[in-house]
């Protein structure tokens, strides 16, 4: 593998861009893990610039369309998912220092290290050199799926439809529990259970992931077996 330096001068060269003040470049780079002087900062800084870039592109994109679905279209291109697949693509891990258990564990490939890391990225673009510059690099990224983006192909994530069903049938609202945590802290699965009140009886189904997606798998498979009760009455 190319020397590190050499990784991060070709990741600047696919955005673009030169740092005027290498230390903030570096900071962004920087795990919690490898050092003190790490990017956390910058991450929340980024988190805070990119939905800004984000939401001004899809308010300019649908003039028509109202909050509600701009804020869920919004929310899929900043989701951390997204945030690594785009780090993902410009190479960001091989140039994060990271301390010797991130490492050994893999963690220049772990979404969340990614996606926190294109953060602080972000954020410390905006550091060096203001907002037009992190604005015009940051639609540069976002390109392709920013034209690819349809109102037409806006699917509402599982919790939301769950919740919109019960609400349209003055149903009570899924009450979501916790039930277990296994795993090290860096890679936990969570054990979630789902619980609904339908037709005089308690339904629960429950699933295991990570804490977000474990809650939104619960409540892809009731709503299933709701529609698949509905069907048979």
């Amino acid at each position: 593998m190319p020397a590190k330096k050499n990784l991060q001068e070709r990741l600047l060269r696919r955005l673009g861009y030169q740092f005027r003040n290498t230390s903030f470049f570096k900071r962004a780079l920087t795990h919690r893990s490898a050092s003190s002087q790490h990017n956390e900062r910058l991450e929340f800084l980024g988190d805070a610039i990119l939905g800004m870039v984000i939401a001004e592109a899809l308010f300019e994109k649908f003039p028509k369309v109202d909050e509600g679905k701009l804020s869920r279209l919004r929310a899929s291109l900043v989701k951390g998912k997204t945030l690594s697949v785009i780090a993902q693509e410009i190479e960001l891990g091989d140039c994060l220092f990271l301390g010797d258990g991130e490492l050994k564990t893999g963690g220049y490939r772990r979404g969340s290290i990614l996606a926190d890391a294109f953060e602080a990225l972000i954020g410390a673009i905006y550091q060096d050199s203001g907002f037009e510059s992190v604005k015009d690099i940051t639609l540069g990224l976002y390109e392709d799926r920013l034209k690819q983006l349809s109102i037409d192909t806006l699917v509402k994530d599982p919790k939301t439809r769950l919740q919109e069903w019960l609400q349209s049938r003055k149903l009570e609202l899924p009450e979501y529990q916790l039930t277990n945590v296994t795993g090290e802290a860096h890679e936990q699965h969570f054990e979630v259970k789902c619980e609904v009140e339908y037709s005089g009886k308690k339904l629960t189904v429950g699933a295991g992931a990570s804490r977000r997606s474990a809650e939104q798998i619960a409540a892809e498979t009731m709503l299933n077996l709701l529609l698949d009760l509905q069907k048979s009455q």
